[in-house]
């Protein structure tokens, strides 16, 4: 026990070191085969305890890896979960915003919808029901980063690396009624986004592509909540976003991204454009 302890301390420490210094280190995996995604939850957790003792806000969750086209790319095949705090996310202000890159680390970029919650999101398999839990749903960009050198990863090294996550942008949210709610059960997984870097697309995807649905993303995330009594459910208050509906792409500062969501115009939910400096 005191081995693993001192294990979990180690990682944690290195994995901060490598947040706040900006920069990459050798996958856990590769000096540890038996470094497991239980394990790296542990090493996650250690981190999170950290933060928050040291004054950061967590705000919600992000769920990484909910778009399964890509997990051979990146050799991974679950989805995982982190923290998002108050000081990583950015509001979009008439569908615009400014995102300094200076301290992430191969950054990326992935559109996603984001849900702001009212109600507790209680584990199950019933969209409408987990959607009754949504106060309201936002266009989003994560950025993610890698602090393993060109992306090359296991699922275990990602989980505990913050679940790659760098920073959320959060666009226009929608306040959600019941006639709403009713619709978007039908549309998440049908809807189509386009993402583009100035004038040029980059890439489409579609809502089933974030397992079938983002909707089902958070009843997934819901479900593994429940089985890790060291973490605390989905709450109100909390937002969460869902996953990339496209491939996640490399992204430089001076560059300008946007992303358009299709269908889901129906619902005011607006195009997103960055620029980043």
């Amino acid at each position: 026990m005191a081995s693993n302890r001192a294990r979990i301390d180690a990682l944690a420490d290195a994995l901060i070191d490598a947040w706040d210094g900006a920069h990459t280190l050798a996958p856990i995996t590769a000096a540890d085969p038996s470094f497991d995604v239980a394990s790296a939850y542990q090493v996650l957790h250690e981190i999170q305890t950290r933060r928050i003792a040291g004054g950061w806000k967590a705000v919600g969750r992000k769920i990484g890896f909910t778009n399964r086209t890509i997990w051979t790319r990146y050799g991974v095949h679950l989805p995982m979960w982190a923290y998002v705090f108050e000081h990583t996310v950015t509001h979009a202000t008439d569908g615009r915003a400014k995102l300094s890159l200076a301290r992430c680390v191969q950054p990326r970029i992935e559109p996603e919808i984001v849900f702001g919650l009212r109600d507790r999101v209680r584990g199950g398999h019933d969209v409408r029901e987990a959607l009754d839990a949504v106060a309201w749903i936002a266009p989003g960009f994560e950025i993610v980063q890698s602090h393993f050198p060109d992306w090359k990863f296991q699922a275990a090294d990602c989980t505990a690396a913050f679940g790659l996550h760098g920073a959320l942008v959060v666009g226009e949210p929608v306040m959600l009624d019941d006639t709403l709610r009713d619709r978007l059960v039908e549309a998440l997984p049908r809807f189509e986004v386009t993402l583009r870097h100035g004038d040029r697309i980059v890439d489409r995807g579609v809502g089933s592509n974030v397992l079938d649905g983002p909707a089902h993303a958070l009843l997934h995330l819901a479900r593994v909540l429940d089985d890790q009594p060291w973490a605390a459910p989905l709450a109100a208050g909390e937002m969460v976003t869902t996953g990339t509906i496209t491939d996640a792409w490399p992204v430089h500062g001076g560059e300008t991204w946007r992303s358009d969501y299709g269908a889901l115009a129906m619902f005011g939910v607006r195009g997103l454009e960055l620029a980043f400096d």
